[in-house]
């Protein structure tokens, strides 16, 4: 019975954590983009890890259907997303929303990918 507890998928964690890996990325360049002076590598190093995490979380929780697991990537998106811009002292408002949508995009990507393979 204890077993059962932690069975997780661990295709869908690796895929989750490969698409954080990404869209960290994906957000360092965004945010030296719109950056109006250069941004030092703690804080970029601190972005990405933070969309690392947010792969993490999502991929550690069990797959849903396609509207509840949009659903659910958006609020962990807020969440993880928020302990990130609470550290800038609000001042990302773009990177806190960003993360929103990437907690979409990695839900739907891992329900995607799944489905394709069943």
């Amino acid at each position: 019975m204890m077993d059962k507890i932690f069975i997780f998928d661990k295709q869908r964690l690796l895929m989750t954590i490969i698409m954080g890996m990404l869209l960290g990325v994906v957000c360092i360049v965004g945010a030296s983009i719109r950056g109006s002076e250069a941004l030092n590598a703690d804080y970029l190093f601190a972005f990405w890890y933070n969309r690392v995490l947010m792969g993490a979380f999502i991929g550690l929780l069990p797959m849903l259907k396609l509207k509840p697991a949009i659903i659910r990537g958006a609020i962990i998106g807020l969440i993880v997303s928020f302990a990130f811009f609470a550290s800038t002292g609000f001042n990302d408002f773009m990177g806190f929303f960003a993360g929103i949508v990437y907690g979409i995009i990695i839900e739907a990507a891992a329900y995607y990918v799944k489905t394709q393979k069943s």
